[in-house]
Protein backbone atom coordinates (compact mmCIF):
# COMPACT_ATOMS: atom_id res chain seq x y z
CA UNK A 1 0.00 0.00 0.00
CA UNK A 2 1.34 3.41 -0.94
CA UNK A 3 -0.23 6.54 0.58
CA UNK A 4 -0.77 9.71 -1.43
CA UNK A 5 0.37 11.80 1.54
CA UNK A 6 0.07 11.92 5.31
CA UNK A 7 -3.53 13.10 5.12
CA UNK A 8 -4.47 10.07 3.03
CA UNK A 9 -2.71 7.79 5.52
CA UNK A 10 -4.57 9.45 8.39
CA UNK A 11 -7.95 8.96 6.76
CA UNK A 12 -7.25 5.29 6.07
CA UNK A 13 -6.01 4.80 9.61
CA UNK A 14 -9.06 6.59 11.03
CA UNK A 15 -11.31 3.98 9.37
CA UNK A 16 -9.64 1.35 11.56
CA UNK A 17 -10.14 3.42 14.73
CA UNK A 18 -13.85 4.23 14.48
CA UNK A 19 -14.62 1.70 17.22
CA UNK A 20 -12.98 4.15 19.64
CA UNK A 21 -15.20 7.13 18.74
CA UNK A 22 -17.50 6.69 21.75
CA UNK A 23 -14.67 6.07 24.24
CA UNK A 24 -13.65 9.69 24.94
CA UNK A 25 -10.64 9.57 22.61
CA UNK A 26 -7.85 12.13 22.53
CA UNK A 27 -5.32 12.11 19.70
CA UNK A 28 -1.69 12.78 20.61
CA UNK A 29 0.58 13.22 17.59
CA UNK A 30 4.36 13.23 17.26
CA UNK A 31 5.47 16.31 15.30
CA UNK A 32 6.08 17.08 12.71
CA UNK A 33 4.78 14.39 10.35
CA UNK A 34 2.52 12.68 12.85
CA UNK A 35 0.42 15.82 13.19
CA UNK A 36 -0.90 15.59 9.62
CA UNK A 37 -1.89 11.95 10.24
CA UNK A 38 -3.35 12.73 13.66
CA UNK A 39 -5.36 15.67 12.31
CA UNK A 40 -7.39 13.36 10.07
CA UNK A 41 -7.90 10.83 12.86
CA UNK A 42 -9.04 13.53 15.27
CA UNK A 43 -11.48 14.89 12.70
CA UNK A 44 -12.95 11.44 11.97
CA UNK A 45 -13.36 10.60 15.65
CA UNK A 46 -14.54 14.10 16.61
CA UNK A 47 -11.67 14.16 19.11
CA UNK A 48 -9.27 16.88 20.27
CA UNK A 49 -5.72 16.90 18.94
CA UNK A 50 -2.57 17.60 20.94
CA UNK A 51 1.14 16.79 20.77
CA UNK A 52 3.66 14.41 22.28
CA UNK A 53 6.99 16.18 21.90
CA UNK A 54 9.70 13.57 21.37
CA UNK A 55 13.19 13.98 19.92
CA UNK A 56 15.51 11.31 18.62
CA UNK A 57 19.00 10.92 20.11
CA UNK A 58 20.97 10.07 16.98
CA UNK A 59 24.28 8.32 16.49
CA UNK A 60 26.96 11.05 16.16
CA UNK A 61 28.08 10.20 12.60
CA UNK A 62 24.61 9.01 11.46
CA UNK A 63 21.96 11.23 13.08
CA UNK A 64 19.05 9.42 11.44
CA UNK A 65 20.00 6.19 13.24
CA UNK A 66 18.28 6.32 16.62
CA UNK A 67 20.44 5.61 19.62
CA UNK A 68 17.51 6.60 21.81
CA UNK A 69 14.92 9.30 22.36
CA UNK A 70 13.70 11.80 24.93
CA UNK A 71 10.33 13.42 25.61
CA UNK A 72 9.31 16.42 27.67
CA UNK A 73 7.20 16.56 30.79
CA UNK A 74 7.50 17.27 34.48
CA UNK A 75 9.80 14.26 34.64
CA UNK A 76 11.04 13.65 31.10
CA UNK A 77 11.28 10.12 29.71
CA UNK A 78 14.51 8.93 28.12
CA UNK A 79 15.31 5.68 26.32
CA UNK A 80 18.83 4.73 25.26
CA UNK A 81 19.76 1.53 23.44
CA UNK A 82 22.67 0.61 25.66
CA UNK A 83 23.66 -2.41 23.55
CA UNK A 84 23.95 -0.19 20.48
CA UNK A 85 25.84 2.48 22.42
CA UNK A 86 28.32 -0.12 23.64
CA UNK A 87 28.80 -1.75 20.25
CA UNK A 88 29.45 1.64 18.62
CA UNK A 89 31.60 2.83 21.54
CA UNK A 90 29.51 5.97 22.06
CA UNK A 91 30.49 7.65 25.35
CA UNK A 92 28.02 8.64 28.05
CA UNK A 93 29.24 12.22 27.75
CA UNK A 94 27.86 12.41 24.20
CA UNK A 95 24.53 10.87 25.24
CA UNK A 96 24.16 13.36 28.10
CA UNK A 97 25.04 16.36 25.92
CA UNK A 98 22.79 15.27 23.07
CA UNK A 99 19.89 14.61 25.45
CA UNK A 100 20.24 18.14 26.83
CA UNK A 101 20.37 19.56 23.30
CA UNK A 102 17.23 17.73 22.25
CA UNK A 103 15.38 18.85 25.38
CA UNK A 104 16.15 22.46 24.38
CA UNK A 105 14.71 21.77 20.92
CA UNK A 106 11.60 20.25 22.54
CA UNK A 107 11.14 23.42 24.58
CA UNK A 108 11.53 25.55 21.43
CA UNK A 109 8.89 23.51 19.65
CA UNK A 110 6.53 23.65 22.60
CA UNK A 111 6.70 27.44 22.58
CA UNK A 112 6.26 27.54 18.80
CA UNK A 113 3.40 25.05 18.54
CA UNK A 114 1.58 25.31 21.84
CA UNK A 115 1.69 29.00 22.83
CA UNK A 116 -1.57 29.67 24.65
CA UNK A 117 -2.80 26.07 24.31
CA UNK A 118 -3.37 24.22 27.60
CA UNK A 119 -2.20 20.62 27.71
CA UNK A 120 -4.96 18.18 26.89
CA UNK A 121 -6.38 16.15 29.76
CA UNK A 122 -5.52 12.49 29.20
CA UNK A 123 -6.30 10.84 32.55
CA UNK A 124 -9.24 8.45 32.34
CA UNK A 125 -9.62 8.80 28.55
CA UNK A 126 -8.59 6.76 25.51
CA UNK A 127 -5.26 8.16 24.31
CA UNK A 128 -4.34 7.48 20.67
CA UNK A 129 -0.64 8.09 20.02
CA UNK A 130 0.05 8.74 16.33
CA UNK A 131 3.04 9.10 14.00
CA UNK A 132 3.49 8.92 10.22
CA UNK A 133 5.53 5.73 10.49
CA UNK A 134 7.92 3.78 12.69
CA UNK A 135 11.45 2.67 11.85
CA UNK A 136 13.48 1.72 14.94
CA UNK A 137 10.67 2.50 17.41
CA UNK A 138 12.86 4.51 19.78
CA UNK A 139 10.80 7.71 19.66
CA UNK A 140 7.47 5.89 19.85
CA UNK A 141 8.65 3.80 22.81
CA UNK A 142 9.39 6.97 24.78
CA UNK A 143 6.14 8.61 23.66
CA UNK A 144 4.07 5.66 24.89
CA UNK A 145 5.89 5.63 28.23
CA UNK A 146 5.29 9.35 28.69
CA UNK A 147 1.57 9.14 27.83
CA UNK A 148 1.09 6.06 30.04
CA UNK A 149 2.32 8.09 33.01
CA UNK A 150 -0.53 10.53 32.42
CA UNK A 151 -3.10 7.86 33.37
CA UNK A 152 -5.19 7.11 30.28
CA UNK A 153 -7.93 4.52 30.61
CA UNK A 154 -6.69 2.95 27.38
CA UNK A 155 -3.50 3.57 25.41
CA UNK A 156 -3.61 3.00 21.65
CA UNK A 157 -0.71 3.09 19.18
CA UNK A 158 -1.75 4.08 15.64
CA UNK A 159 0.61 4.32 12.66
CA UNK A 160 0.30 3.79 8.91
CA UNK A 161 3.46 1.70 8.54
CA UNK A 162 5.96 -0.12 10.78
CA UNK A 163 8.18 -3.22 10.60
CA UNK A 164 6.52 -6.25 12.20
CA UNK A 165 9.22 -6.96 14.80
CA UNK A 166 9.32 -3.34 15.99
CA UNK A 167 5.53 -3.18 16.14
CA UNK A 168 5.41 -6.40 18.15
CA UNK A 169 7.85 -4.96 20.70
CA UNK A 170 5.86 -1.71 20.98
CA UNK A 171 2.58 -3.57 21.50
CA UNK A 172 3.85 -4.46 24.96
CA UNK A 173 3.66 -0.78 25.92
CA UNK A 174 0.13 -0.20 24.60
CA UNK A 175 -3.30 -1.71 25.15
CA UNK A 176 -3.97 -1.79 21.41
CA UNK A 177 -1.93 -1.23 18.26
CA UNK A 178 -3.35 -0.39 14.83
CA UNK A 179 -1.06 -0.39 11.79
CA UNK A 180 -1.99 -0.57 8.10
CA UNK A 181 1.27 -1.88 6.65
CA UNK A 182 3.90 -4.09 8.31
CA UNK A 183 6.54 -4.76 5.64
CA UNK A 184 9.55 -6.92 6.37
CA UNK A 185 12.66 -4.93 5.50
CA UNK A 186 10.92 -1.58 5.86
CA UNK A 187 13.64 0.67 4.47
CA UNK A 188 12.75 4.37 4.49
CA UNK A 189 9.28 5.38 5.68
CA UNK A 190 9.09 7.88 2.82
CA UNK A 191 9.02 4.98 0.34
CA UNK A 192 5.41 4.33 1.38
CA UNK A 193 4.27 7.87 0.53
CA UNK A 194 4.09 9.64 -2.82
CA UNK A 195 4.33 12.97 -0.99
CA UNK A 196 6.54 12.78 2.10
CA UNK A 197 7.86 16.35 2.24
CA UNK A 198 9.40 17.61 5.45
CA UNK A 199 6.65 19.49 7.22
CA UNK A 200 7.36 22.98 8.51
CA UNK A 201 6.60 24.43 11.93
CA UNK A 202 3.99 26.63 10.21
CA UNK A 203 2.16 23.58 8.84
CA UNK A 204 2.05 22.01 12.30
CA UNK A 205 0.75 25.22 13.88
CA UNK A 206 -1.92 25.54 11.19
CA UNK A 207 -3.19 22.00 11.69
CA UNK A 208 -3.35 22.45 15.45
CA UNK A 209 -5.31 25.68 14.99
CA UNK A 210 -7.79 23.94 12.68
CA UNK A 211 -8.24 20.95 15.00
CA UNK A 212 -10.44 20.82 18.06
CA UNK A 213 -8.62 22.80 20.72
CA UNK A 214 -8.05 21.46 24.24
CA UNK A 215 -10.39 23.21 26.64
CA UNK A 216 -9.10 21.84 29.92
CA UNK A 217 -5.64 21.19 31.24
CA UNK A 218 -4.53 18.23 33.24
CA UNK A 219 -2.30 15.15 33.30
Amino acid sequence: MKFADRGDAGRRLADKLLHLKDRQPVVLALPRGGVAVGFEIARALDAPLDLVLVRKIGVPWQPELALGAVTDGVSHETFVDRDLATSLEIPDSYIEAETARQLKEIERRRKSYCEGRPALKVAGRTAIVVDDGIATGATMRVALQAVRRRGPARLVLAVPVAPPDTLAALREGADEAVCLETPIGLGAIGFYYRDFHQMSDAEVTDLLARASCPTESGP
